[in-house]
């Protein structure tokens, strides 16, 4: 396992992240999609892995992550799967596959687990969830939570703004988080909520909160791949930092390699046999 850009090169596990909260250790996260992008991020040090239902934007250019099936998100854990070596992997549960009862909840996340071999689910949603999410940590899963703004919802909210800015929201992403907490979750994502209710909920719970536009007070961060590396260049969220532009370094080596095919430039001499 050399070449991590980071020193500690066991595996993540649940466990670890607990330890990580308790130590005040912060916890990187990345989304990953594909076996290349996947190898690349758990090599440079990512705590844990998330195949988010955002697949159903960023791979297939659907505007909501309501389109994407169970079948699409195990295709893109297995491949995901077999390039990490350290971090955590987490795959999201996609719309549809646990909202309409526990039974199909379970049966699901055990399909998912069994067919892609990650190492947890994450499921949207709170107190509404909390019987499914129930059973399917019975079933021997573990589950990370995710609160706040819940992308999967959206056609209720009707909006990607900031959530819980009103004291009755806040009281129940509270509750919801306490409850996560309480019936085993070992983790929560919460997503575009104010700063200061995001910290307040992590001193509140025994378990990691990982946070999206949810300011620093969190135990740790995630952000979309493609997005924090620039590839996308339509989406700027004020949470957002990009750190790099591959978007302009990928269009001007491909723009290169158009110019060297058209002027008989490419391949020459050595590049042939």
């Amino acid at each position: 396992m050399g070449g991590y850009l980071v020193s500690d090169t066991r595996k993540v596990t649940t466990q670890r992240f607990m330890e990580m909260k308790q130590k005040g250790e912060k916890i990187s996260m990345l989304t990953s999609y594909d076996f290349t992008t996947a190898g690349i991020v758990d090599k440079a040090g990512v705590d844990a892995v998330l195949i988010g239902d955002s697949a159903s934007n960023v791979m297939a250019g659907n505007q909501t992550t309501l389109p994407i099936t169970v079948e699409q998100m195990i295709y893109h854990a297995r491949s995901v799967v077999r390039a990490v070596q350290r971090a955590l992997v987490v795959c999201d549960m996609p719309f549809g596959s646990y909202q309409i009862g526990s039974h199909d909840g379970v049966s699901n996340a055990i399909r998912i687990m069994k067919e892609s071999g990650c190492d947890a689910l994450k499921l949207e949603g709170g107190i509404e969830i909390i019987d499914t999410v129930k059973r399917i940590l019975d079933a021997g899963i573990p589950v990370m939570g995710h609160l706040g703004l819940t992308p999967q919802s959206i056609n209720k909210f009707g909006t990607y703004a900031v959530r819980a800015k009103d004291d009755a929201e806040a009281a129940k992403l509270m509750s919801d988080a306490k409850a996560l907490a309480e019936v085993g979750c070992f983790s929560v994502v919460l997503e575009k909520v104010p700063a200061k209710l995001a910290a307040e909920v992590t001193k509140a719970i025994n378990i990691p909160t990982i946070g999206i536009g949810a300011g620093n007070g969190t135990d740790g961060q995630v952000l979309v791949v493609a997005d924090m590396l620039g590839m996308n260049q339509g989406f700027s969220p004020r949470f957002l930092r990009r750190y790099a532009d591959l978007n302009s370094v990928m269009t001007d080596a491909i723009g290169q390699y158009v110019t060297d095919v058209k002027s008989g430039d490419f391949p020459n001499e050595q590049e042939s046999y």
